[in-house]
């Protein structure tokens, strides 16, 4: 008999958080994309719309942390659904512009009726990772305190960190020219 959590499952491989402020990697499990990237961590208090979210150009190069604890739930829409004006219907553009997406309880089950995919499978096929069983409000009230902080998003990291850690700052790229 289902217990009502079986969505919320621990599934996924390792996957870590690394920040450029030198504190103990975050540890949690993979969902999307078996990858890793590197960006600046920024966060969304959002409480509806991940695919809004993650479409969004503004969040272009980052890694994307979302506050809302649950998410996935809803999966994704049909990406190929157009409006009138040839714009996606969904989304805030035709493609995913994160580099991560950082959440705490991620569902492996979507129910709703628009839903076309899940979000794990989206980010698969956007090459995009996530990371869920992180204490998202613990990392965005660092975030607030310290100011935005450059990261790594690691999927099946190695069992020890070499000396030196490269991080990528976006607002260093000509982020419009990608």
């Amino acid at each position: 008999m289902s217990t009502g959590f079986d969505a919320l499952e621990s599934r996924g491989e390792v996957a870590q958080l690394i920040l450029a402020d030198g504190s103990p990697p975050i540890q949690g499990r993979s969902f999307g994309a078996a990858a890793a990237v590197s960006g600046e961590v920024v966060f969304n208090t959002g409480m509806v719309g991940y695919p809004e979210a993650l479409t969004d150009p503004s969040y272009r190069g980052q890694i994307l942390v979302l506050t809302f604890p649950l998410i996935g739930n809803y999966g994704v829409p049909d990406e190929s659904i157009r409006d009138e004006y040839d714009l996606p219907t969904y989304f805030e553009s035709n493609e995913i512009h994160i580099a991560g997406l950082v959440v705490s309880s991620y569902s492996w089950e979507h129910s709703h009726w628009a839903a076309h995919k899940s979000l794990a499978k989206w980010l698969k096929d956007n090459n995009v990772p996530g990371i869920y069983g992180v204490d998202t409000r613990a990392l965005t009230k660092k975030i607030r305190e310290v100011g935005a902080l450059l990261g790594n998003l690691v999927v099946n990291p190695p069992q020890s960190l070499p000396p030196t850690i490269e991080f990528s700052d976006p607002n260093k790229r000509n982020l419009v020219a990608e």
